[in-house]
């Protein structure tokens, strides 16, 4: 029995250690394919000023905290095979760390929502003042055309 479990450990041990590595490569991954994605979209938008605008802080601090949750998830299955209290402490503390990360970029996500909502108010509030001016002086000229 003792052999079964140490073999058992073994086996959970390895199985963990390949999950905390995918899990930890997929996150290093959504962080590169994502800044690589706002570069481009930013290249783009230097050529075409027509493109849409799509606010490169939020969809970079997507990727970002996307990529934490694989990174944290990754700290949560590392606790499986941590065998000192030390270990679990630093561990813990990472965990910590980035789940205030978490929480600050989602807090400038949300924060960059609001003004990117607030300039496209500004902006077509601006579109019609500007085409009711154009009306107004259209119907001027014609009146006087009278």
């Amino acid at each position: 029995m003792d052999r079964f479990l140490e073999i058992y450990d073994q086996v959970l041990h390895i199985l963990a250690k390949i999950t905390v590595h995918t899990l930890e490569i997929i996150g290093i991954s959504i962080v590169i394919f994502g800044s690589i994605k706002v570069l481009l979209h930013y290249l783009k938008r230097l050529k075409n000023k027509n493109l849409e605008h799509q606010n490169a802080v939020i969809v970079l601090g997507r990727s970002l905290s996307l990529a934490l949750e694989f990174k944290m998830g990754a700290e949560i299955v590392n606790t499986v095979i941590v065998r000192e209290l030390k270990e679990l402490l630093i561990l813990g503390i990472i965990i910590i760390l980035r789940a205030i990360l978490a929480i600050l970029i989602h807090w400038e996500i949300t924060t960059e929502e609001k003004e990117e909502k607030a300039h496209a108010i500004a902006r077509e509030n601006a579109l019609k003042r500007e085409s009711t001016t154009k009306e107004v002086k259209t119907n001027s000229k014609e009146e006087k055309g009278d």
